[in-house]
């Protein structure tokens, strides 16, 4: 008996018109000409004009792709080590610990992340004067939050790779740093980007570690949405979260181009 499609198609149908209605529909809103988000007064880009003129929005915008960025590239750094040791070194003295502490952010709710982390920067700062709540202890606490999602993803690509090929340049005679340089970096190099492409998302998002971390004058971009949640959100929103949305899209496109030209004929 030949089964219809026709419950499986209007099933995905309806699953993917619940996630994506309300991003079309903020990216609709965003060329309304009303101050109120949710009222429809006609086709306009004067939200976008005001967006660059809104410094607080602008500054929110470029700390926290500042604050992504580093955050991205330290978790990738200590992830890719904490993956190699985990997966090659086998047993050494240290790794349960390290493999709990490992998974510990992962599991622990952002509110104890935040709270913690506030409480040892604010022992820190009493005790040596450093560090000052702002960009840099929110990039910390993003760090402790997003390496551990790298070394999962390093791990991974690690145990499905063929690590004879290791064992053999080392035979013949290539050190282990180069060995590292040469072999296992190209091999992992998908995964390094992956793992930097989560972390970067991750430490874009946040709000509840940045908003217990943060100082004055550190407000990243969630923080100022969601304060101006409370008085009501302006179109303004509605653009920045379009333009967003759009550079997602393109971003994700090249790379679904370039994946489909590498991908052999059949």
């Amino acid at each position: 008996m030949k089964r219809s499609p026709f419950m499986l198609y209007t099933a995905m149908v309806l699953g993917y018109a619940f996630l994506y209605i309300p991003i079309v529909s903020v990216i609709v809103y965003s060329f309304n000409a009303s101050r109120v988000a949710t009222v429809w007064g006609g086709f306009s880009t004067r939200w976008y004009v005001a967006l660059l003129e809104n410094q607080q929005l602008l500054d929110a915008v470029q700390r926290s792709f500042v604050i992504a960025a580093i955050t991205a590239t330290a978790a990738v750094m200590l992830g890719t080590a904490c993956g190699l040791a985990l997966s090659r070194f086998g047993r050494f003295p240290g790794r349960g610990l390290l493999s709990l502490m490992n998974s510990a952010p992962m599991v622990m709710p952002d509110v104890m992340m935040g709270l913690s982390s506030l409480l040892l920067f604010v022992t820190l700062q009493q005790a040596f004067g450093w560090p000052d709540r702002g960009m840099v202890t929110i990039t910390l606490a993003h760090i402790t939050l997003t390496a551990c999602y790298v070394t999962v993803v390093v791990r991974s690509r690690m145990a499905g790779m063929d690590d004879s090929l290791e064992e053999a340049a080392m035979d013949l005679g290539a050190r282990p740093w180069r060995v590292f340089f040469v072999i296992t970096l190209p091999l992992i190099a998908p995964a390094l980007l992956a793992g930097w492409l989560l972390a970067f998302t991750l430490s874009l998002d946040d709000l509840v570690i940045a908003s217990f971390t943060s100082g004055p004058g550190s407000s990243t971009l969630p923080m100022v949405v969601y304060s101006k949640v409370k008085l009501g959100v302006t179109p303004e929103i509605n653009a920045l979260a379009t333009i967003i949305v759009v550079l997602v899209a393109l971003g994700v496109s090249v790379a679904g181009l370039l994946m489909h030209r590498r991908r052999p004929a059949a």
